[in-house]
């Protein structure tokens, strides 16, 4: 589709005020939003939106996912492989400043920034006569994807809901009350950009934006200009009277009155930008006469449902629902008994994942698909050290394979773009990405001489593809990712180069991300790289070809520099034995091969296993909302759920009290703050969650294998292994009690419990029910 609509749709009608139900799949409040991080999401992928909730206005901010600063554009620093020689050869000389000012200088991408994700507009509905106000109630039903408002207003009830439908592109905003005629409201839309103009006349009403080079504005250095303009247009359908005044729409007298708004820019793909949005916006007007809100809402949900409903979780114990979300949050932080809480987050990570990742749209990036920010916080780009791909770590894992094909559709044009990157500042085949990108595919290293030049972007979202092949066992998706998995390997069989002390081939020039500087040999890109080269190798022999690049790789991989145990009995982060056991920073990147990876663990290697362990003991539990989901994964894979449970109790803390430290933690609408908000901590803490209760990445399915006892009983069904398996089970008082294996690929499967493990042929289709003893049943 050329050009990506949103559509807002507000129906209001009458009918009687109904009470909502009390459920732990809602978070609710008692009071309207004051800020953006209290309103509530919705989203369908391709656009989203913020609900404030506000009585006497309501306030509905909107992004359209493709409104983003800059142009199409190559990053590559030209002639930038001349000085690698010499950059490298600083560093092996102990030269680090000069290494880095020589990377600044004659490396960084060109522009050295990236571009922004921008916010679209704003839709203002006024309600004048709602002033005082009584029985307030907002909610997020994630069962449904559906944002409700209740309150009572000059004794008349009011109710509102919205939703974003992804079957018709659409936001759709229902206000009800229990007094015909009782509705008088005014709308219009605005926007933050600085070149916008609105022209509203009788039931319509049109927003032209255009971001008018923010990134001059906010980076007067940055040369890169915008390009980009988007168009939204608005339609009142009401059965009310409606006078066009100013820049406002005003009903009066109404039973019920619908909005619908639609939006576009003329954005086409990463290299295209020829898009008409008018075009598109005169189709979307004369399109919304017709709409039927209850056929709206109806597909909505099952749409929504038809990802959503594939898998379910639950635990049992204390249950705090009762209490509003961000009362909840408190009360979690004083006393973390509150398993359903765990729960919740869980699914709201999958609400959050399914309204911001669909087939065919952008990939969720640093914030989801929501931005209110002109210059939001790094860009709201793609960063793809850690936070980029932590946002996908739950895709497989809970059911939601379909959302992960954004990323794909990224990894494989910043394929594309990474070729010429590799050519210019390396002189290698393949691709390379290095620590960031955004909606025009850069993958060049940008900002800063001692964070932007780290390598291994391309080596850690490759393995995004693998993983979707082996928890999906699609030989045929394989088959068409193989290029990319194996241009990424040949650029860093060709990049390597033997470390002049110790022989081994090292990774140089890069960094252990934000951490250290421009270095030789972090021990995280070694890690990755050995691990992509098994995968390609792996991949070769299911595939049956290049067989002749696979070995080259295999001589490789014993050549690369090894993990090492350093003095204080940690994993070292670099090649040389100078870690820090009172360093407490955010990233631990050398724990990588302990998770995403799995080349550390306690079957293989447990001293190795021990060193990592030790590292993040000197890391400690603080950190920043994602750093602390990472954690929660790596407390996991240690087998250690009660020590994983004291990360998801800083997790799921309030992020602004007053009282407490760290920071990290979560907003009062459970999003995740770095801070500020960043989504990749509630992706990567709903995945960790699910890690303590099932794992798979060493050739078997692990159950139970790192319960915490705060959740001691529960059941999870719809959960994903890889193997191309589907599980569902239960347990209680800590101990397992059933078990049932859906085989999607007729795979043999091996599942283990505690000290039991049983292995066992499967037929595609076929369902194998077990008992606590993992006795076939």
């Amino acid at each position: 589709m050329k050009n990506k609509i949103l559509i807002i749709a507000v129906l209001l009608c009458f009918v009687s005020n109904i009470a909502s139900p009390q459920s732990s799949s809602r978070l609710f409040y008692n009071e309207p939003a004051k800020k953006w991080e209290e309103a509530l999401p919705v989203g369908n992928g391709r656009l989203g939106a913020m609900v404030y909730g506000g009585v006497s206005q309501e306030h509905i901010q909107f992004n359209e996912e493709t409104l983003w600063t800059g142009e199409p554009r190559s990053y590559a620093h030209k002639g930038a492989k001349n000085y690698l020689g010499e950059i490298r050869q600083l560093l092996f000389d102990g030269k680090q400043v000069e290494a880095q000012e020589l990377m600044a200088e004659e490396f960084l991408s060109v522009p050295r920034n990236l571009m922004a994700y921008q916010p679209f507009g704003d839709l203002i509905i006024d309600f004048p006569t709602h002033k005082d106000f009584r029985n307030y109630r907002r909610e997020l039903d994630i069962e449904n994807a559906i944002s409700k408002v209740s309150y009572q207003a000059n004794g008349i009830n009011y109710t509102r809901e919205v939703f974003i439908s992804h079957p018709d592109q659409l936001i759709a905003v229902r206000l009800t009350t229990d007094k015909a005629g009782a509705l008088d409201f005014s709308v219009y839309m605005d926007s933050k950009h600085f070149k916008k103009s609105v022209i509203t006349y009788h039931d319509q009403q049109r927003l032209d934006v255009r971001p008018d080079s923010e990134a001059q504005r906010f980076d007067p250095s940055n040369p890169s200009k915008s390009v980009l303009w988007g168009q939204a247009g608005l339609k009142v359908i009401t059965d009310g009277e409606l006078t066009p005044k100013n820049k406002e729409i005003f009903v009066s007298g109404a039973s019920q009155a619908t909005i619908y708004l639609g939006a576009a820019t003329n954005f086409v793909n990463y290299q295209d930008i020829s898009g008409r949005p008018n075009a598109v916006i005169n189709r979307a007007l004369k399109k919304f006469a017709s709409l039927d809100y209850e056929r709206l809402r109806k597909d909505h949900i099952a749409d929504y449902q038809s990802l959503y409903n594939r898998f379910q979780i639950s635990f049992e114990g204390e249950n705090r629902s009762a209490f509003p979300t961000n009362e909840r949050i408190n009360q979690f932080w004083k006393d973390p008994d509150d398993p359903d809480f765990l729960a919740l987050y869980v699914q709201y990570g999958r609400y959050l994942m399914i309204s911001s990742s669909r087939t065919g749209s952008q990939p969720a990036n640093l914030q989801g698909i929501w931005n209110d920010k002109l210059n939001p916080p790094w860009k709201s780009k793609y960063t793809t050290n850690i936070n980029a791909e932590m946002n996908y770590w739950p895709a497989e894992l809970t059911n939601l394979s379909d959302c992960h094909e954004p990323f794909i559709k990224l990894i494989n044009e910043c394929a594309q773009s990474g070729e010429e990157v590799a050519r210019e500042h390396y002189d290698c085949n393949g691709w390379v990405l290095h620590h960031n990108t955004d909606i025009w595919r850069n993958t060049a290293p940008i900002s800063l001489p001692f964070i932007g030049p780290w390598i291994s972007g391309s080596g850690w979202v490759s393995h995004h593809l693998w993983e979707r092949y082996l928890f999906t066992q699609d030989e045929e998706f394989l088959r068409q990712e193989y290029p990319v998995i194996k241009k990424a390997a040949q650029f860093y069989s060709e990049f390597l180069i033997e470390d002049p002390e110790s022989g081994w081939l090292i990774s140089t020039p890069s960094n252990s991300p934000e951490i250290g500087g421009l270095v030789a040999g972090p021990t995280m890109d070694h890690q990755i790289i050995r691990s992509l080269f098994r995968v390609c190798i792996e991949a070769s022999e299911i595939l049956e070809t290049d067989q002749e690049f696979a070995n080259k790789l295999r001589e490789m991989i014993p050549q690369i520099a090894p993990n090492q145990i350093g003095k204080h009995g940690q994993l070292q982060e670099w090649l040389q034995d100078k870690d820090d056991p009172n360093e407490k920073h955010r990233h631990v990147s050398h724990l990588w091969a302990v998770h995403p990876g799995k080349d550390i663990n306690w079957d293989d290697n447990p001293e190795m296993m021990q060193a990592a362990k030790q590292s993040l003991l000197y890391r400690g539990d603080g950190g920043t909302g994602w750093s602390l989901a990472w954690k929660i994964n790596f407390w996991a894979r240690f087998q250690d759920g009660n020590h994983a449970y004291k990360l998801i109790h800083n997790l799921l803390s309030p992020a602004e009290h007053p009282e407490r430290k760290p920071k990290g933690g979560s907003y009062p609408n459970l999003w995740d703050a770095h801070p500020p908000f960043q989504i990749d901590g509630n992706f990567g803490g709903a995945a960790g969650i699910v890690e303590l209760l099932i794992q798979s990445h060493l050739n078997r399915i692990d159950i139970l294998p790192a319960l915490p006892d705060a959740i001691a009983t529960g059941f999870v069904s719809g959960v994903c292994a890889r193997g191309g398996f589907e599980l569902s089970f239960n347990w209680h008082n800590g101990e397992l009690q059933n078990v049932q294996v859906l085989s999607k690929a007729g795979k043999r499967c091996t599942l283990k419990y505690q000290n039991i493990i049983i292995a066992f042929e499967t037929e595609k289709g076929g369902t194998y029910s077990f008992d606590q003893q993992l006795k076939m049943k």
